[in-house]
This record gives C-alpha cells, sequence and structure tokens, in this order.
C-alpha cells in the first residue's frame, strides 16, 4: 500500500476516519452516525465514549477495507467541531454527556452578560461573539446548575482533544480550538484571565488545557487504542485542528480572496486576515489560521442537515436506508429542473434554532405546488441562510474582499446546489477535491507532523486540489435573489411572533449568531 495517514473528523452529524496517501488521495473512508440526545428544550448532548467507539470503529474498518497494514500508517491526527464542551476525570474519561456547540441552554446566561454589559467586555476581549453553544458560556452554566460535576472535572477537553486523548492519553488543544472556545486572546494566543474573571470563572483556569500547534506530535497510539483501532502501538499521533480550519486548508485557502464556505450542519463562512483578527463587526469565531494569519467565522447551525431531516421525516416514506440514494437524486433532479424559476415557496431552515427564536418551516405553498418546487425553496432557503451568515462576514472597514468561494460540506456534493450557491451568492463556487474535508485537512496536519513535508503550507499544495468550478449565472441567480427581501421579511416577523407568544420556550432557544 505505501505511506499513508489518517484523518478522523468528528461533526455535527458523523464522526468519520479516512485513510490518505501522501499525494492526498482518499482511499478508504468509514462513517458512522454520533448518537445525539436532546435531553431538554434546546439541549443538544453527545455520548462522549459512543463517539470514541465510533471513531475507533471507523478506523478499523479503513485498515481493513483498504488492505493496509498498520505498519504503513505514519501517523493519525484527529479534527472535530469546535465550541461546545467535554469534562474529563484525570483519566480522560468523561464525566457527562458532551455538549455539541448547537446546544442553546445558556441562552439566559448570555442574555445576562448582554444586558449588564459583560458580554460587549468579553467580546472585545476574545475577539468574537458570546453566544450560548461556545465553550466559555456553557462553562458558566455548568458552574451554575452542575457543581457538583464541576468539581469531579480535571480538565476542560473539545471534541477532537477528547478523541486524541482516548488514541494516546494527550488532552492538550490547539489555537483554533481554544480560539472557537472563547477563552484565549486570539491576537496574543493566550488564555484571557479578564474574560475568565468577568464571566465568574477563575476557578477554572488550571482546568483549561495546554495550547500548542496543529502540526505538533504529541504523543503515541496506546496499547489500548492500538487494541481497538487495529493501529500499531506506537503510531504518531498529531494533535490537529477544528473542522473550520481543517475544511479551510483541505480548500486550499491561502489568500484573502478565497472565502471557505462549510454547509454541513453549520452554515460556516471563514475569511482569511493575514495581519491581524478581525476587530471590526467581531465575528462569531475566530482563531489563529494553522497557515498563518487568522480566520473570522460567521455561521449559524441553518444548513444542509435541515435537508437531510426533510428527507428523513417527510420524504422518506419508510425507504430501507439502502434507498437513500435514490431519494437523494430524486430531491436533486427536481430541484434541476426548477432552478431560475419563482415559487412562492420558502423554506427556513432553522431545526435547530433560528435568528432572534424564528421557526423552521416550510411556507407559502398552494395547492399547485409540487414536490420539485417544494425541494427547490428547501435549497434555495438553505442558500439564503448563507447569505445572511456570508453579508455578517463580510461587514466591517477589515472586512475581506473574497473573489472566489471554496464550498465544502455536504451541499458540495450536488452539482446544482453548489450552481445555486454561485448563482444567489454571485461569486464563483470551486469545490476542491475530496469528500472528507475535515478529515483531509486534519490528515495534511498529520503529514507535517512526521516530516513527509516540511510546512502546513507545502502539504496543502502536495494534498489538496480544486475539483471543479462553478461560475454565477447572474439572470438566473436574480430570480431567487427577488424573493430574499421577502424571505428576510416573513424570518423577522415569525421571530417576533414567537417572541410575543412563547417566551418560555426562547428563553432556552439558541440565541442568534447575527443581527
Amino acid at each position: 500500500m505505501g505511506e499513508c495517514v489518517i484523518g478522523i473528523d468528528a461533526g455535527g452529524t458523523m464522526t468519520k476516519a479516512a485513510l490518505f496517501d501522501l499525494a492526498g488521495r482518499e482511499l478508504a473512508c468509514a462513517r458512522s452516525h454520533n448518537i445525539t440526545t436532546f435531553p431538554s428544550v434546546g439541549w443538544t448532548e453527545r455520548d462522549a465514549e459512543g463517539m470514541w467507539r465510533a471513531a475507533a470503529g471507523a478506523i478499523a474498518q479503513v485498515l481493513d477495507e483498504s488492505g493496509t497494514a498498520p505498519g504503513d500508517v505514519l501517523a493519525v491526527s484527529v479534527s472535530g467541531y469546535g465550541s461546545g464542551l467535554y469534562l474529563v476525570d484525570r483519566n480522560g474519561n468523561s464525566l457527562r454527556p458532551g455538549i455539541v456547540s448547537t446546544d442553546g441552554r445558556a441562552g439566559r446566561i448570555v442574555a445576562e452578560w448582554k444586558a449588564d454589559g459583560r458580554a460587549a467586555q468579553i467580546e472585545r476581549l476574545v475577539g468574537q461573539y458570546v453566544w450560548p453553544g461556545q465553550s466559555l458560556v456553557l462553562m458558566a452554566w455548568l458552574q451554575r446548575h452542575e457543581p457538583e460535576v464541576v468539581a469531579r472535572t480535571h480538565q476542560v477537553t473539545f471534541c477532537k482533544d477528547f478523541l486524541r486523548g482516548k488514541l494516546c492519553g494527550d488532552l492538550s488543544t490547539d489555537f483554533t480550538d481554544a480560539g472557537t472556545a472563547g477563552l484565549i486572546d486570539v491576537a496574543r494566543g493566550t488564555y484571557c484571565d479578564e474574560a475568565l474573571r468577568l464571566a465568574g470563572l477563575t476557578g477554572w483556569r488550571d482546568r483549561l488545557p495546554r495550547i500548542g500547534s496543529s502540526e505538533e506530535v504529541v504523543g503515541a497510539v496506546s496499547a489500548a487504542a492500538a487494541a481497538v483501532t487495529g493501529l500499531r502501538q506506537g503510531t504518531p499521533v498529531v494533535r490537529g485542528t477544528v473542522d473550520m480550519a481543517a475544511s479551510a486548508m483541505a480548500s486550499m485557502v491561502t489568500s484573502p480572496t478565497q472565502m471557505s464556505v462549510v454547509a454541513g450542519t453549520f452554515s460556516i463562512a471563514s475569511t482569511l486576515h493575514p495581519d491581524r483578527p478581525k476587530a471590526d463587526a467581531v465575528p462569531m469565531v475566530q482563531f489563529a489560521y494553522p497557515l498563518g494569519g487568522w480566520l473570522a467565522v460567521d455561521g449559524s447551525a441553518t444548513s444542509a442537515s435541515n435537508l437531510d431531516w426533510v428527507v428523513k421525516t417527510l420524504v422518506r416514506q419508510g425507504a430501507a436506508p439502502q434507498d437513500m440514494t435514490d431519494i437523494y437524486a430524486r430531491v436533486n433532479d427536481g430541484v434541476r429542473r426548477e432552478m431560475g424559476k419563482h415559487t412562492n415557496a420558502m423554506f427556513f431552515p432553522y431545526l435547530f434554532g433560528g435568528p432572534a427564536g424564528a421557526p423552521a418551516g416550510l411556507v407559502g405553498m398552494t395547492a399547485r405546488t409540487t414536490f420539485d418546487k417544494a425541494m427547490l425553496a428547501v435549497f434555495e432557503g438553505i442558500v439564503f441562510s448563507h447569505k445572511a451568515d456570508i453579508d455578517q462576514a463580510l461587514s466591517g472597514r477589515d472586512a475581506a474582499r473574497p473573489q472566489v468561494i471554496r464550498l465544502t460540506g455536504g451541499a458540495s456534493r450536488s452539482l446544482c446546489w453548489s450552481e445555486m450557491f454561485a448563482d444567489i451568492l454571485r461569486l464563483p463556487v470551486e469545490v476542491p477535491v475530496g469528500s472528507e474535508f475535515g478529515a483531509l485537512g486534519t490528515a495534511i496536519c498529520a503529514a507535517t507532523g512526521t516530516g513527509a513535508y516540511r510546512s502546513l503550507g507545502e502539504a496543502v499544495t502536495g494534498m489538496a486540489g480544486i475539483a471543479r468550478r462553478h461560475e454565477a449565472d447572474v439572470a438566473r441567480g436574480a430570480v431567487h435573489l427577488a424573493k430574499y427581501p421577502r424571505y428576510c421579511a416573513l424570518r423577522d416577523a415569525m421571530a417576533g411572533a414567537m417572541l410575543a407568544t412563547e417566551p418560555a420556550v426562547l428563553a432556552a432557544a439558541p440565541e442568534p449568531v447575527h443581527a
């Protein structure tokens, strides 16, 4: 087989392991759905130990299916979703279910901090929004509501770092995850003690992980991990990076003229700022980019996972899992037939919480609305939500001015959806080579850490590429864009109605991540 590396990516929906050769070719990939629970209104949790079992099983599967000898694996590294929270004991075992970044339980705390001015102070210190799924805010919630768990906590950790701890015992983190968590001064790369003080969290300082570079070898696969993964004991383990940075690296984002857009569980719009962090129009998330400079990220949990819910809940109608590929093809064919045509139907992709509490829904339909038009509305509504995030990302005096979008995530697999992104956003869309970009990005870290490449930049050039490009069809896009003001007005009206009629529910629901 020859020398290769493994990248693990634990996203919002699935945990994946992918095997790559040193030219970045994907040799095998295994995926496992994460076990997500919703124990209360607005809560989203994950079985942390189950996530590890899923990752271990995926590694074993790619080795078996590819026929790769364990000794051929040069290194393994991990990527995962940013923010959220995992608390572990001295042995690296989880003390409670992991909290996913779509969680909204801390909405009341965010509201309190906004009311008394602490939110604005913290945002200036950490260079990003205060929002309910942010690690800093979740720590405050746990301190208030689960002090007994906090008392038993040895260390705070994040998604990718928890999994890496299971591989080799190392529980450090990198600048991308520490930044996404809202815990550091992103310009200095050090924990922000003043933000911790304002949040009432100074007692957590000694429980925060050590911070290091994404490409550093931090340990070796343990005997216990080797037994369940099939990896060779002693295989180097590289620290890795948060999935937003991994996707940007796999998309070859190396210039402010390129914007990384991820359409998965979250709508993610990332712009590169080479000289200093973005300070005007503070983004949702910001962190030092492993390739240099800083990535400023705006987004919301409003992307392609909404389509998954629509298909599995409303469209599949009892179809067997093996038939799902045909169902998605039918959806894509329907959208293709209607692209560039007007429909009154509008879809609001807020199943995981919308701006100011706006509800999810498919509205504006009549008896004449066909399946094709309804599916067009779903695709279009998700792109509209991305547009709102991208407009925020490109606001402010020090905003980037991208000339091309590099699109990854589930939506990038659909040709017509990729075209719709280009049409509505009025920028060319390029889709990178591959299918598992979080895994590829962290595999790039693994290849660099073991010396296969001299730098991350060299590894990006050697392992990533662009598969296809879609130019914007301005006339076709104009038909969709004509609906956008009405879409925004209805979104805001629904949010106002929900606020007026269901304040108790909204108190626990996710806060908006942009105005």
